[in-house]
């Protein structure tokens, strides 16, 4: 059965990042003007690196609802763009000064500073865009819906909420209860906005969306735990960036505030906890619980 799992999620991962890849090659053709720097930069944090689980997540959750795989591709890309945009900023002198990402060298250490925040700045843009075009989704209800939750999972109540916190993590102690807060707001919602957007096509009534939610909620402070122990024990070579930044800068993570015993068994717990919310579904949620599984064995 696990290697059922890992071979379902082996496959359609590769056909989520290659989709997302052809994507992202169509909508950032380099034009013969002035710009053309802007867009080799948006290429080179968009195009290829990169575990696409955010795009996965959607199409796996869109797999409960048979929701066409051009709406789910489309939606996985606006929440690619979010994503890659964030990194690029994330790796800035100013934020986390980081020269390696995804194996390569960063946005800004491969072109220029200015340049890296103009192609943040140009790939958040580039998520709306592709929301509120008809082929993300032929209701201009469910397409506003959708542009409302990624702006929510995106701005000061979301991931850059999250990310100021994490900034502030340098100049005071955090407690558990502070750092999962945190977290559910830098990477958890996100993640959530992933499973949340399959329920929004659907057209799912709020009250329907409960399990979804637990299962979201707890695979995205999973990766985060996941992510604290690769931190401390993973190998940079594989990551593709550099490792043992936050001990570095005195940040509190899970891993420094349960130790890694005990983190590792939360996120077990945790991994658990979100398949069991899937009880409702039958196959069609195979993806999503490989998924769960995969948040937790990953090695990147």
């Amino acid at each position: 059965m696990a290697g059922e799992s890992s071979g379902l999620l082996a496959d359609r991962g590769a056909d989520v990042a290659a989709g997302i890849d052809a994507a992202f090659d169509r909508l950032l053709a380099v034009p013969d003007d002035a710009r053309a720097r802007l867009y080799e930069a948006m290429r080179h944090a968009a195009i290829g690196g990169g575990k696409r689980l955010r795009p996965l997540l959607v199409q796996a959750t869109c797999d409960l609802f048979n929701i066409s795989r051009e709406s789910a591709l489309r939606v996985g890309l606006a929440v690619e763009c979010i994503h890659v945009y964030s990194l690029v900023h994330d790796d800035l002198p100013a934020m986390d000064d980081d020269d390696l990402r995804r194996g390569k060298a960063t946005v800004h250490i491969a072109f220029d500073e200015a340049t890296a925040i103009l192609a943040g700045d140009c790939l958040h843009d580039l998520a709306f865009e592709i929301l509120s075009d008809e082929t993300a989704h032929p209701d201009p209800f469910v397409r506003i819906e959708l542009v409302r939750a990624l702006a929510l999972s995106s701005g000061p109540a979301g991931m850059a909420g999250g990310q100021m916190m994490d900034l502030e993590a340098e100049n005071a102690r955090f407690d558990l209860a502070t750092v999962t807060r945190l977290q559910n707001l830098k990477t958890g919602a996100l993640i959530a906005f992933c499973v949340e957007a399959a329920a929004i096509m659907a057209r799912l009534p709020h009250e329907a969306r409960t399990g979804l939610h637990g299962y979201a909620r707890d695979i995205g402070l999973a990766f985060q735990i996941a992510d604290d122990l690769l931190d401390v024990e993973g190998d940079a070579a594989l990551a593709g960036k550099a490792l043992g930044k936050d001990a570095a800068a005195g940040k509190e993570t899970f891993v420094s505030l349960l130790g890694v015993d005990r983190a590792r068994e939360q996120a077990h717990m945790l991994v658990d906890q979100a398949k069991a919310h899937l009880h409702g579904y039958g196959a069609e949620a195979d993806l999503l619980r490989a998924i769960a599984d995969y948040i937790v064995e990953r090695d990147r």
